[in-house]
């Protein structure tokens, strides 16, 4: 089954001949329901306080003003939830993945953009300070002209890319980490994500890429920074919460589908890594309408 399959896809009207849209909105609530689309996405949102941020498998409750990055395919949707405020702003900047040239992204100038584009298939989070200093040119920028629009979201762009405390939201991405075909941890990685719903060792692992269980672990602490166990777990609760939100089934039944076969231990592992309990994660997103 597609990792998308359950989550509504929206067409947005963006073309090819477009360079962006921007949508300038004053919503009485949100109710759009947890979708995805190929677009990447800036949204601001401003007098928002208690709804709900959605992202991958992130989810928060917003404060008076939010300011979010979601890159390409990732699932999101902001959800009613405490807001009592029935005016809150929503600007929303879409554009595609092509907006760039690649040869123009490896260009010194926009390396940070770049660099900021790749961590946006994870979605970012930025600081309540980096969102007041750029609400003025979000609130303005229906009032200009296309070209003058389109430099005020290259500064946009530009001041996001080298903004302080941004936090990446989702532990997954629809876009996999790539590595190169020869890699070891190419093999490791997708080994992992086709059979972390089995018993799977380190001895198995290791002797697949032809490594000591000693060499095998510091290979992937250097590569990840984590145990293998860790790297294992961290995988398996990112799918586990995925299930979560998208799958009619219980605590129980979802941790033994990613792979763990004791409720308790999937219970610690999946609170040391959400900072919530798999059944308080799974009540947060009740009432969340989502396209089957």
């Amino acid at each position: 089954m597609s990792e998308l399959e359950n989550i509504l896809r929206e067409i947005t009207p963006l073309s090819p001949e477009d360079s962006f849209l921007v949508f300038d909105r004053i919503k009485a609530s949100f109710d759009f329901p947890y979708h995805y689309h190929p677009e990447i996405e800036i949204n601001f949102i401003y007098k928002g306080k208690g709804y709900r941020r959605m992202v991958g498998d992130h989810t928060g409750e917003i404060g008076n003003i939010e300011l979010v990055l979601v890159g390409p395919n990732l699932p999101h949707c902001w959800a009613n939830y405490r807001c009592k405020n029935r005016k809150t702003h929503e600007i929303t900047i879409q554009f595609n993945q092509d907006f760039f040239q690649q040869s123009l992204m490896e260009k010194n100038i926009l390396k940070p953009i770049n660099n900021l584009m790749k961590d946006s298939i994870r979605g970012i989070l930025f600081s309540s300070e980096t969102a007041e200093k750029l609400k003025d040119s979000f609130l303005n920028l229906s009032k200009m002209n296309s070209f003058e629009s389109f430099i005020e979201i290259m500064k946009i762009l530009n001041e996001l890319a080298v903004a302080e405390n941004k936090i990446l939201l989702s532990s997954y991405s629809i876009e996999l980490e790539t590595f190169a075909d020869n890699d070891k941890m190419k093999i490791i990685h997708d080994f992992v994500h086709k059979n972390f719903e089995n018993k799977i060792t380190l001895d198995k692992v290791a002797s697949m890429v032809n490594m000591s269980n000693v060499t095998f672990n510091r290979f992937i602490k250097k590569r990840t920074g984590k145990t293998f166990i860790n790297y294992l777990n961290e995988i398996r609760i990112s799918y586990a919460a995925r299930w979560l939100m998208e799958k009619n089934l219980t605590v129980f039944e979802i941790a033994f589908e990613a792979g763990f076969n004791n409720i308790a231990n999937f219970n610690k592992v999946f609170k040391s890594i959400k900072k919530t309990t798999p059944t308080e994660f799974k009540e947060q997103f009740k009432g969340v309408k989502k396209i089957e």
